[in-house]
């Protein structure tokens, strides 16, 4: 067996956390148009900027697709580098992996209700 060189290690690591992150940010992207303004209006933020926002409509599905892609491989990369990590290395850490795996499922969810919410706010109205 060969070892891999503790830089290859950072890499995938950081790669992981990166996707999460990239997920994340296109998930609050994707919602900005529906979600994110209702989100805001319950946590008692108002204004007339709020209305802005629904100038993102028209991106959404891209903002799903990349987001979905980067979730994908995010989780893909976090469970390709637990077999890479060494021991006492940042990615063995559980308390990182978790963080990341944190992030991931709440961009998952965030991106699911973005693209789920068309379909399910005539039901409630």
């Amino acid at each position: 067996m060969s070892e891999r060189s503790p830089v290859v290690i950072a890499r995938t690591s950081q790669s992981a956390l990166s996707l999460a992150v990239g997920g994340l940010a296109a998930g609050l992207l994707a919602s900005a148009c529906c979600i994110l303004p209702l989100a805001l209006a319950l946590a008692g933020v108002s204004g007339a900027w709020i209305g802005n926002l629904t100038a993102l409509s028209p991106y959404q599905p891209y903002f799903i697709g990349f987001a979905a892609a980067s979730i994908g491989l995010g989780f893909w990369r976090l469970r390709r580098s637990e077999a890479a990590c060494l021991p006492g290395s940042l990615c063995a850490s559980p308390a990182y992996r978790r963080s990341i795996q944190l992030i991931l499922w709440g961009a998952s969810l965030l991106v699911a209700s973005a693209a789920t919410v068309d379909v399910l706010a005539p039901l409630f109205i």
